[in-house]
């Protein structure tokens, strides 16, 4: 496919690229990029998968979109997927690609059925005053000079934001509205943040801006985004005889570039059962390569311990460092600058939790919702923002379609929980969200939705077990930047190599999402 170009693009098979019996192909990272390369090396370039392998570090692939159930410490869920009708890459696989739980049909149908027979919307945006429901409405409250100062943005070339902030280009007019408090909860923005990058979020999604207030612009998957995306698209591509290779540490890729006009990579430098070798390549091997990771060096907490992220230092992480020595092989800098994403940890950091409840937390969850969530619909429809947080951790929370895992107890619910600002105190817990253990941050959340603080800490003790996930550079892609600073998906001279991902350079499109990485 080519971006939007309809039908006819669309519906077109390709043909059998010359010389494609004598490809192969190595796919470093196996988040939602390396298997959609690895899709469409199967189905368009009708490579055969027993050619094709996928190296990952991590024992489950997935990347970013996991979701998985820790016998020790319980759910685990890093983030949640919000998608959109025109992800036309995304859906453009998924419908050749069965569903899990019926094979007769694709992912997308049975995410288009879902989604029409239970559509998304909130009747609940915020809170305020311990669970209690802001009356923002449909009201972006954007007074003249804020909104002079969206649409100057809006027209603003690209070039002219290289390097700038959002906060270069708003007052706090701005800041005061609806409209940032839906926007920056949302999709995570920071004042901070790439000026440029919120410009193509304005132009990609300007036909959602009326459905902000209350989510109806919004898709879900019934179940997690493992189970539901990253499972399926394994299977496919197990049944075509793809392989895929866990525990194998990449740390270099290998290249002959002493002529800019002419890039061969000839290596990969990986550690794997605990032993360092290279893997030669030809040029007849194709080679795709995750740049940058947004959970590199995660680190995890649980019900009684907080993460223990301290020794974390910027620019360091085994996605960062592989970057930057392919960086430094080439002279004329087509392979990006990894320091304008990596450099400042306090900047780019956010903080996420799994909250696991049982019924006793039923009544202050549906004086909210407005919902039961023991009907497997659609919950709070999208995330609640805590506005009496704006000053302290900036959190929002969200029940999806429960149960979200499919070895989930019946009277059991998972709320997925968010802080923006982790180094601040909270407003019942008196401790930044990154010192906190699980049962802090359920406290903190239960204050949030109206329980009596006589209560809350037996039922965060005793009646939730939650997980909690500090990523140091959850936000690095919104970092301000120049167009150079990703290298193209195809640098130039490149000969059997391309960057996938979201530090690679797509030119209009928008980061953070299922699309971009696809």
């Amino acid at each position: 496919m080519y971006y939007s170009a309809g039908n006819y693009e669309a519906f077109a098979h390709p043909k059998k690229p010359e010389g494609a019996d004598k490809k192969s192909a190595y796919i470093i990272g196996s988040g939602l990029a390396g298997l959609t390369a690895a899709f469409y090396l199967v189905r368009d370039a009708q490579i055969k998968g027993d050619r094709i392998k996928i190296l990952e570090r991590d024992p489950l692939p997935g990347g970013a979109c996991d979701g998985f159930h820790d016998p020790k410490n319980g759910f685990v869920m890093r983030g949640g997927r919000e998608m959109d009708n025109h992800f036309e890459v995304m859906w453009d696989v998924y419908k050749d690609v069965p569903s899990a739980s019926d094979p007769n049909v694709s992912v997308l149908d049975e995410y288009r059925w879902l989604n029409n027979e239970d559509p998304n919307y909130s009747l609940c945006r915020a809170t305020a005053h311990c669970g209690k429901k802001l009356p923002t409405g449909h009201d972006f409250t954007l007074d003249r000079e804020a909104q002079k100062e969206l649409l100057r943005l809006f027209l603003t070339p690209e070039k002219d934001l290289e390097g700038k902030k959002i906060s270069d280009c708003f007052t706090d007019h701005f800041y005061r509205s609806n409209f940032w408090l839906y926007w920056q909860t949302m999709f995570a923005f920071q004042e901070w943040s790439s000026a440029l990058e919120m410009k193509r979020y304005l132009q990609r999604y300007v036909h959602h801006i009326d459905g902000l207030p209350d989510f109806t612009a919004l898709r879900f998957t019934r179940y997690n985004q493992y189970e539901s995306m990253i499972l399926p698209l394994m299977k496919y591509l197990t049944e075509h005889g793809v392989t895929f290779v866990p525990r194998c540490e990449v740390k270099n890729v290998l290249f002959d570039a002493e002529d800019n006009e002419r890039k061969v990579a000839t290596g990969i430098e990986v550690i794997l059962g605990g032993k360092a070798q290279t893997i030669p390549l030809t040029e007849d091997d194709l080679v795709f390569i995750t740049n940058g990771s947004c959970v590199d060096s995660t680190r995890y907490g649980n019900q009684t311990t907080a993460p223990s992220y301290q020794s974390l230092k910027d620019k360091e992480g085994d996605s960062w460092n592989m970057w930057r020595k392919m960086a430094a092989q080439v002279r004329d800098g087509s392979f990006g600058n990894v320091d304008a994403f990596s450099g400042n940890i306090e900047e780019t950091n956010w903080m996420s939790a799994t909250i696991d409840v049982d019924d006793t937390l039923l009544p202050y969850i549906t004086s909210i919702t407005q919902r039961d969530p023991h009907t497997g619909k659609v919950c709070t429809g999208g995330i609640v923002t805590v506005k009496d947080s704006w000053d302290c951790w900036r959190c929002s929370w969200t029940i999806n379609r429960q149960g979200q895992f499919k070895d989930q107890p019946k009277n059991r619910t998972l709320i997925w929980f968010y802080g923006l600002y982790t180094n601040r105190p909270g407003n019942y817990v008196k401790k930044p969200m990154r010192d906190c253990t699980g049962i802090e941050v359920a406290e903190e959340w239960m204050y949030h939705i109206g329980v009596p603080t006589d209560k809350i800490e037996e039922y965060a003790s005793n009646h939730a077990n939650t997980t909690t996930a500090f990523m140091p550079y959850i936000d690095a892609f919104f970092q301000p930047r120049k167009e150079s600073d990703r290298p193209l998906v195809v640098p130039h001279g490149a000969l059997n190599f391309a960057f996938i991902g979201q530090f690679a350079e797509i030119p209009h499109d928008t980061i953070f999402t299922t699309e971009y990485s696809m």
